[in-house]
């Protein structure tokens, strides 16, 4: 449940729990997970739904069963605010980071990071600033292209809106592959998002039906 595709080279896997594999170098690549995003809603007295943290570690326990990985890297928006510090959501952090004590985890800081504080220091994530250079790729939070490598972002969220017939549509998370820059789906459960069109420059990867699709 995944598309395989060439990308400067390198063999990506485009999953359908929105985060990319890259088995050359056993990696996950999470973008805008936003923990905590309910619990900063709540603590500003917004009516939102509990358990969103703990269904997002779920999805990643889920992905660290299906592939063998080493490393994990975060393309920003770790922590959504400084209301995500609750207790609540610090405790699900720690008792997931330790099921996965020997997995390397690398947060490149996103401007939700620059606000909500970098994750506490017994978490063991690597914070550091944007690029983060691999191979051919730019390991980005903002999607700004790069001199020399090709830049993988998150931060928009990007969706793409499928049509039917008469009015009917559906928005779906989805990847966007470009010439220079590709953009990464939000991984938070608890996040809106920006419509992206196809386009000569880029192809666009919808996730439905537990499965990813190429736009032709």
């Amino acid at each position: 449940m995944h598309y395989s595709l060439i990308l400067e080279g390198e063999e990506l896997w485009l999953l359908a729990d929105k985060a990319i594999y890259w088995p050359a170098r056993r990696c996950l690549l999470i973008a805008d997970a936003h923990f905590g995003k309910a619990s900063a809603y709540r603590s500003l007295g917004q009516p939102v739904p509990q358990g969103t943290t703990a269904a997002n570690l779920e999805r990643l326990d889920r992905l660290l069963s299906a592939y063998a990985c080493d490393q994990m890297i975060f393309l920003g928006d770790f922590l959504h605010g400084p209301g995500s510090h609750a207790s609540g959501t610090l405790g699900a952090l720690r008792a997931w980071r330790e099921r996965h004590s020997g997995l390397v985890m690398t947060l490149i800081r996103g401007n939700h990071d620059k606000r909500a504080g970098d994750p506490p220091a017994d978490l063991r994530i690597e914070v550091v600033p944007e690029p983060l250079l691999m191979g051919p790729f730019a390991l980005q939070h903002e999607p700004h292209a790069h001199r020399s490598h090709h830049v993988l972002a998150g931060h928009v969220h990007p969706v793409y809106r499928l049509r039917g017939k008469g009015r009917q549509s559906l928005r779906l998370p989805c990847y966007q592959i470009g010439t220079q820059i590709s953009l990464l789906p939000a991984f938070g459960a608890f996040t809106g998002g920006y419509a992206v069109e196809q386009g000569n420059d880029r192809r666009i990867f919808v996730i439905g039906d537990h499965d990813v699709w190429p736009i032709a």
